[in-house]
């Protein structure tokens, strides 16, 4: 019995069996999952569980249930290519036959001496368990440093801001607009939508230099802030980090146009730890797994994958601000206002339809 082996049940992860389940698994092949937790999360809706605007169950989707597949659940310390073994943190190895790596993304520091002691997270659940309870915890008045305004970081403020509207948030970005990646149309509607609110400032062309308890310096000058959360980057997950092979800036694997290692064509990529053209998504992980499946359903058949595939197709991405208002592109076309909010809950109530 062959075993293939998925690190992480993120989007990539999820939607490489829901492609093989429940009819298209070969009968000498089982699957092991590993993930923390034992469910799925939308991660994109991490903002609003730390903001305190959505119950933690709204953001968990079961993960499918099969005869041959198995769960592990724990905390992925290394993998052994040589030997064919996953290591776990307390548990015993498990041994792949294939390998798909999905463990998503950390939190990218930038060299900030304290921004990894002093600051919360929205990388994952936990961590946005543990943002969640500080912040609406905090007392009225109480200032929240936001640090990085993409999507992240302009999505958690526009929610806390309606959640908590005794709160004063200071979203830091290093820029002369928000949402740099963004067209400028975008990025400015965005920021006149934070100037109608109260509780928000925008300060501009920040330089974050150092993190200390309650405390960050912007050019050196200290500002206090009763909680920080940075959402200013990410890199790929320590364990991709630490593997041996060509990686990119951020960490991530460079890989074939089959999505695996150049010297290692059983072990598979996708996600936030998978170099490609495309910024990370759930979308674009998505794109990958069905690639991948195909590329592993022609060799169980004994038959030659393709060489490569065409380019994986995005629809677009959406962004809230908070419950009424929106912003996105979609077919590279700058949507705004309450339509770009529906279409962002439409999305999101049709991918829980379809893999709850």
């Amino acid at each position: 019995m062959k075993n293939l082996v998925i690190l992480g049940g993120g989007y990539g992860g999820m939607k490489v069996l829901h492609e093989l389940l429940p009819n298209d698994l070969p009968e000498d092949v089982m699957i092991t999952l590993v993930d923390r937790v034992p469910y799925h999360c939308l991660k994109t809706e991490f903002y609003a569980l730390a903001a305190g605007t959505i119950s933690d169950k709204e953001i968990r989707v079961t993960f499918p249930e099969h005869p041959r597949v198995q769960f592990k659940y724990g905390e992925v310390t290394g993998i052994v290519t040589n030997e064919k073994k996953v290591l776990l943190k307390d548990q015993e190895p498990i041994t792949y036959d294939d390998l798909i790596i999905g463990l998503g993304c950390e939190d990218k520091y930038h060299g900030v001496p304290g921004a990894d002691q002093y600051t919360y997270s929205i990388q994952t659940i936990t961590k946005s368990r543990e943002t969640y309870s500080v912040l609406n915890n905090l007392p009225p008045g109480s200032v929240v440093g936001i640090v990085g305004a993409g999507l992240s970081g302009v999505e958690l403020a526009s929610e806390l801001s309606e959640s908590r509207e005794d709160l004063h948030i200071k979203l830091f970005d290093r820029g002369k607009h928000i949402l740099s990646a963004f067209p400028d149309r975008l990025s400015k509607y965005v920021e006149n939508w934070f100037k109608n609110k109260d509780n928000v400032e925008i300060i501009n062309n920040s330089n974050i230099t150092r993190v200390e308890e309650n405390t960050l310096y912007n050019h050196d000058e200290p500002i206090h802030c009763d909680v920080i959360v940075w959402t200013a980057g990410i890199q790929a997950n320590k364990i991709v980090r630490e593997m041996e092979g060509e990686k990119d800036h951020l960490g991530r694997m460079v890989l074939t146009p089959r999505h695996h290692l150049p010297n290692d064509e059983h072990i598979f990529v996708v996600g936030d730890c998978a170099s490609l053209p495309h910024a990370p998504s759930a979308q674009l992980a998505e794109g990958q797994a069905v690639q991948i499946v195909e590329v592993l359903k022609k060799r169980w058949n004994g038959e030659e994958p393709p060489a490569s595939f065409p380019p994986i197709k995005l629809k677009g991405v959406l962004g809230s601000l908070g419950k009424k208002h929106g912003f996105g592109l979609m077919a590279e076309r700058p949507i705004t206002g309450r339509v770009a909010r529906l279409l962002k809950s439409g999305v999101l109530w049709m991918y829980k339809f379809h893999n709850g």
